[in-house]
């Protein structure tokens, strides 16, 4: 007995020592910034932020990954890092998925940052994201709140007026839009649909639940939620609705007038409900003609487009970022993270198009034709903001919705918005939601099938939460 108990003291001060000699060598490598960062992303977007901070920190190697999001690629590959415990430094986080994360261990506190967050003013929703109680873990470049894009000629036609502060007033509320939907489809006989699917509501009635999908344990199905269902349902049974898939080839027809009906009649689509970035990288690239199988499809609708608040604030997307907990490099994946996220300079040029390909090349030769940022993305800081929002009275996407300044738009609209609600599992929730709402529109269930059908689906996808 006596030698196993020496033998466990020996190995306790044995791994005592190396715990303490790795605090050491933890503590001295605290403050340092160089050698090799590991950047995990499921887009190219962070790469452009990556080549920048080269440029400020010519010291450190840079090795950026991007995995596809397709099929669930990339939190797979994520989580199979995780286990291997070989995890790269940083990783990208999506909306979807950005609380699962911060609601885990896996990411390392970055509450020494939130002072600087609060120095530029970083939106609170954005900061409430990438917070679980009272501690920070993850930041974001970007603040996403939602905006509703509508034609320009179609309002004057049949609404009376182009202009975005009457039309507000007239889509101020989900009733008025109803309205809205009601004269455009009367008056121009079917031809004109408010919106071109119904996935177009979900974030919007999302993003204003009064309760989270998860209370103590169980599933929560908040009113907004059932106004949601009822109100695809009446667009759709109204015919206020194209019937297009969400990001779908006839969502995107509607945006360049080559949508057509079952039987090749030619429709029209009065409104996207479109958050900041779909602005550059949705609309503005799908409004223009294209060329399909050699013909010529569809017309130009640059600048018959205008931008308003809509019905309801809300949010749709946007990219954290995090430090894995068991990074090799932690002084330096925070300093990147600082650097793309809290640095004023940085959200600057992200925001005005300065990190243009040329820009990127002359600091990395190799980083080919098409990696660039252009000017647009709406940045998470208030004071950034209020700095170059008179940049874009002039800009290609004011020219695209005919002089307006979106980005001033967009600026009112993102202090309305909360993220408080969000929780870890509401992207496997609303998912679950989909098929059963798909058929409820569609009129091949009822309410109660629909609701039943949802929460089956709810008890596969979401197993450790109670479901009545």
């Amino acid at each position: 007995m006596k030698k196993i108990l020496i033998s466990f003291l020996i190995i306790s001060m044995t791994l005592t020592s190396v715990f303490a000699n790795g605090q050491q060598e933890a503590t001295k490598d605290a403050g340092k910034v160089g050698g090799t960062l590991k950047i995990w992303s499921f887009t190219t977007e962070l790469n452009t932020m990556a080549v920048a901070y080269k440029e400020a920190h010519p010291e450190v190697n840079v090795e950026y990954t991007m995995i596809p999001m397709t099929n669930g690629e990339y939190q797979t590959k994520v989580k199979a890092a995780i286990s291997s415990g070989d995890v790269p430094d940083v990783i990208a986080l999506e909306a979807a998925f950005v609380r699962d994360y911060v609601e885990s261990d896996f990411l390392l506190p970055l509450d020494d940052l939130v002072p600087q967050a609060k120095s530029i003013e970083v939106y609170p929703f954005v900061l409430d994201v990438g917070t679980f109680e009272g501690t920070t873990k993850a930041f974001s470049y970007q603040a996403t709140p939602g905006a509703v894009f509508y034609r320009r000629s179609i309002a004057k036609k049949y609404l009376g007026t182009d202009d975005p502060v009457k039309v507000q007033e007239m889509m101020k509320d989900m009733d008025s839009f109803k309205e809205v939907a009601k004269i455009l489809h009367d008056k121009s006989n079917g031809d004109i649909y408010a919106v071109c699917s119904s996935g177009d509501f979900t974030n919007l009635y999302y993003a204003n639940r009064e309760t989270p999908w998860v209370v103590d344990g169980k599933l929560n199905i908040d009113q907004k939620v059932y106004d949601m269902i009822e109100t695809a349902k009446e667009f759709r049974d109204n015919g206020w609705e194209a019937q297009a898939t969400q990001w779908g080839q006839g969502w995107f027809a509607g945006m360049n007038d080559s949508l057509v009906d079952a039987a090749g009649n030619p429709k029209q689509v009065f409104a996207y409900f479109l958050p900041t970035w779909g602005l550059p990288y949705v609309l503005m690239p799908n409004a223009t003609q294209k060329v399909v199988d050699n013909a010529t499809v569809g017309e130009s609708t640059v600048g018959d487009w205008a931008c308003i608040n809509g019905p309801m604030p809300y949010y749709w997307g946007g990219t954290w970022m995090g430090i894995m907990d068991a990074s090799k490099n932690v002084a330096t994946a925070k300093s990147f993270i600082e650097f793309a996220t809290l640095n004023e300079n940085t959200l600057k040029n992200w925001a005005l198009g300065t990190y243009s390909n040329d820009y990127l090349k002359k600091i990395d030769p190799n980083i080919g034709d098409s990696q660039a940022q252009g000017a647009g993305d709406f940045v998470c800081s208030q004071k950034v903001v209020r700095e170059i929002t008179s940049q874009f009275d002039n800009a290609e996407t004011s020219a695209f919705l005919a002089g307006q300044n979106s980005y001033s738009g967009f600026a009112k609209a993102a202090p309305a918005i909360s993220l408080k609600l969000m929780q870890g599992t509401d992207d496997a929730i609303q998912r679950s939601l989909n098929d059963p709402l798909n058929n409820y529109v569609e009129g091949k269930s009822t309410l109660n099938e629909c609701i039943a059908a949802f929460k089956d689906e709810v008890r596969t996808a979401v197993p450790d939460i109670i479901v009545k």
